[in-house]
């Protein structure tokens, strides 16, 4: 399976922390502070938190099943074509902006058929 991504020295940290079995799907760089990158794999979203939630920069693991909502930006168009997303996994709230929309559109669609 080919894996969709922006830097290969994120791609390779997100490898690094990946368990037996598990399948990743995409590492996308993110723009602005907050978060560094977002990896995608069959069972969890792995983010890169730049301190925000934590005082330290840490890798945060949310399984699919946590996600309570997800948010897609509305910028007004026919086709939804926003870079922002925010990921609800109880009481947090993570705000992503992606370097481009095709690949916040497919984070999106992604996740959306992962939720339960």
């Amino acid at each position: 399976m080919s894996v969709d991504f922006d830097n290969k020295g994120q791609l390779e940290r997100i490898q690094g922390g990946l368990v037996e079995g598990e399948n990743l799907y995409a590492v996308y760089d993110m723009k602005g502070g907050g978060t560094g990158f977002i990896g995608l794999t069959d069972r969890r979203i792995i983010i890169q938190d730049e301190g925000r939630v934590r005082k330290k920069k840490s890798l945060i693991s949310i399984p699919y099943s946590r996600i309570t909502m997800l948010a897609s930006q509305d910028e007004g168009g026919v086709l939804r074509r926003t870079s922002e997303l925010t990921i609800f996994p109880g009481s947090h709230e993570f705000e992503l902006e992606f370097r481009s929309g095709d690949k916040a559109e497919r984070a999106y669609s992604y996740i959306i058929q992962h939720m339960k």
